[in-house]
């Protein structure tokens, strides 16, 4: 297991995917943590995972249309058929006048995965 997160996943966000205000949906925001976290999880298990649990999320700043949005993961914990990974999430975005993009952590998260080798059936996790 490494101590760093590492760059998993990279989003522009979209007009469709935020309310009047400009602001993007929780839901839209919490699908792509989940995306992120099955990646990491799933190369970690050398295949299939499922998500079992959201042990924690949290929305710290608001992410705004095309912004883009950087998922970084981190394994903290493996089990023999479940894998914890930390999300973090950061928005990449220019500001009106300013010729240099600003990143700011937007969320964080952590998730648990459950290796399968079909629906609704366990497998061990390859050991490293």
């Amino acid at each position: 297991m490494t101590n760093l997160l590492e760059p998993t996943l990279r989003v522009k966000t979209r007009p469709n995917d935020a309310n009047k205000s400009g602001d993007i949906f929780g839901g839209w925001l919490m699908s792509q943590i989940d995306i992120a976290g099955a990646i990491a999880a799933a190369r970690r298990a050398k295949g299939s995972v499922v998500t079992v649990a959201v042990k924690e999320l949290k929305f710290l700043q608001p992410l705004f249309i095309y912004d883009i949005a950087s998922f970084y993961t981190k394994i903290t914990a493996v089990g023999k058929t479940s894998i914890t990974i930390e999300v973090e999430v950061y928005a990449e975005r220019y500001n009106e006048g300013v010729n240099e993009a600003t990143s700011t952590k937007v969320s964080e998260a952590n998730l648990i995965y459950v290796a399968v080798s079909k629906p609704g059936e366990k497998r061990l996790i390859p050991v490293e």
